[in-house]
């Protein structure tokens, strides 16, 4: 009997443990903020630190389901804007609408691959099963590599 296509392995996705900013330089990052990109806590404190650029964020003005990047060297910095306030949880619906559009300027600049966190499962609270199905709807009918990093 043939494995049901939701048992087989998802070629579009990679699962790494390990620390997200080991990835390869060429690869582009993704991770999720608010609104107001506070970056307090979680993962947003490390890319805060890393990569700067607040201002040129909030310049952007970008709002919830859109996203915000920086561009490092030959690559992008995505900010996945999936809520309005730091102190708010995203939805899937947000979430969903910040990778679209995450993938539509992925594919207007030739990006092949972004490295990410299991984002909105942290401290968002998402639940990863869910957020993986997005991810594999969004970007498993293109070239795009995504590879996922956790501890």
């Amino acid at each position: 009997m043939a494995s049901s296509p939701s048992k087989a392995p998802k070629q579009w996705v990679q699962d790494v443990k390990g620390d997200l900013f080991s990835c390869p330089a060429t690869d582009s990052l993704a991770h999720c903020i608010s609104e107001d990109c506070r970056m307090g806590a979680g993962i947003a404190v490390i890319f805060k630190k890393k990569f700067g650029g607040i201002k040129e964020l909030k310049n952007q003005n970008k709002k919830t389901g859109e996203v915000a990047f920086l561009k490092d060297g030959d690559r992008y910095v995505y900010y996945l804007i999936t809520k309005k306030k730091a102190s708010d949880k995203p939805t899937y619906e947000s979430l969903r609408k910040s990778l679209e559009a995450m993938q539509d300027h992925c594919l207007a600049n030739g990006v092949k691959s972004v490295s990410m966190p299991r984002i909105g499962c942290g401290l968002d609270g998402l639940q990863w099963e869910k957020v993986s199905d997005i991810l594999e709807n969004i970007f498993g009918e293109t070239d795009i590599k995504i590879t996922v990093y956790s501890l």
